[in-house]
């Protein structure tokens, strides 16, 4: 067989062999050390607008969880290289003031690559792998912070008194929100039959580029497609997270 022949064999075998990889789904992360806390409940408040107290009846009823903590882990998928690689994921937060985020990208079930990335008193720091992090990367982790909320434990958006609801008409909302000393806005827009929320849209800064782009559902819209779908498979809250998040950098 010719050399060339032989190369290009063993090209399409290594090829195929990482496309098998990367249809083999991780373990789980094991269970959070710590005991789940006591989740107080606060009432629905009154004077929201109208697809906003329809999502948070249908979502809670008349008694909200009162959200110190959260840690939500699960697993998905993110594009790496071209390819949609496997992988799981753990997300801590102190509700409504920081997070970690530990990602691990996946080959047969293993880790290949580990991801971290932080938002800590106003300022984020990730190694994804590559290190990122500024004022323009601020922004985007605080956006991050908040709309994760409303995906995961979106009873904080009612309990933390800094946040609002503004409206705009029977199926769409304004979410304020604070960042350092101002405020960000995101467009939230509720499914007029079922109720729930169908859209999530800010100006985000794209950190690679250095410039603002329209995130849409966690879309950039200027690529038109998803980079990673994150299902939750288990959600703990008000357990101990401190500590963990602001524990040395990997």
């Amino acid at each position: 067989m010719k050399p060339v022949l032989i190369v290009a064999a063993v090209l399409a075998a290594l090829i195929l062999l990482i496309w098998v990889g990367t249809k083999i789904k991780p373990a789980a992360f094991h269970a959070f050390s710590g005991q789940p806390g006591v989740v107080q409940t606060a009432p629905l408040p009154a004077g929201l607008p109208a697809p906003v107290e329809r999502f948070y009846r249908q979502t809670y009823g008349d008694a909200l969880p009162v959200v110190e903590t959260a840690v939500v882990s699960g697993r998905g998928w993110r594009r790496f290289f071209g390819l949609n690689a496997p992988i799981r994921f753990r997300f801590s937060h102190e509700a409504g003031h920081s997070f970690r985020h530990d990602i691990h990208i996946t080959l047969f079930g293993l880790p290949l690559v580990k991801g971290f990335e932080t938002y800590i008193d106003g300022r984020g720091w990730a190694n994804t792998p590559a290190m990122k992090e500024g004022t323009d990367f601020d922004q985007g982790s605080n956006v991050s912070l908040w709309a994760e909320a409303l995906n995961w434990f979106p009873a904080l958006l009612l309990t933390d008194p800094r946040v609002e609801w503004r409206p705009v008409d029977e199926a769409t909302a304004l979410l304020v929100v604070p960042f350092g000393s101002s405020q960000e806005t995101l467009v939230v827009r509720f499914d007029p039959a079922s109720g729930v929320v169908q859209y999530i849209e800010t100006m985000k800064f794209k950190s690679a580029e250095n410039r603002k782009v329209l995130w849409l559902n966690g879309v950039w819209f200027d690529e038109g497609r998803p980079w990673i779908e994150l299902n939750a498979e288990d959600i703990v809250l008000n357990v101990e997270v401190r500590e963990y998040i602001r524990a040395r950098r990997p």
